[in-house]
């Protein structure tokens, strides 16, 4: 009797992964095991640091996150307040700065968003996603 349970138990595991390795199969090459940000645009928190006073932060956190702790002089600039922050963004913006933008982690994809309006909606150029986002700057402060 256990010996007949063992094999049905064995079967539908076996079942059950026809599906899943045909999905595996189909989608392939349609997810992206790699940052949405492309390697051009990220940049380490060494790199930024050698910019001095030439970077302009961005923290693409929650503004509760915001409020809470960010890097010295980052401003708030984030997807659920766009409208409202881009104008104080912009103020404090010029061509010479470098943007860098962040948010809590390497997996985080706000900072990605926030970088890619900002050069597609905003026409900025030298917009930077940090790798690693808060918790390198956090580590390494």
């Amino acid at each position: 009797m256990k010996l007949g349970v063992f094999r049905q138990a064995l079967l539908l595991i076996l079942l059950a992964e026809v599906p899943a390795i045909g999905q595996a199969v189909y989608f392939r090459h349609k997810i992206s095991w790699q940052s949405r940000v492309p390697a051009t645009q990220l940049v380490n928190l060494p790199t930024v640091r050698t910019w001095g006073a030439n970077v302009l932060w961005v923290d693409a956190r929650a503004s509760d996150d915001y409020e809470t702790d960010h890097i010295p002089g980052a401003i708030s600039l984030n997807e659920d307040h766009w409208n409202e922050l881009l104008p104080q963004f912009l103020a404090q913006w010029s061509a010479d700065r470098k943007v860098v933008v962040y948010c809590s982690a390497q997996s985080c994809n706000l900072a990605g968003e926030v970088a890619r309006r900002l050069r597609d909606e905003a026409q900025l150029k030298n917009v930077f996603v940090l790798e690693g986002g808060w918790e390198e700057w956090v580590k390494n402060r």
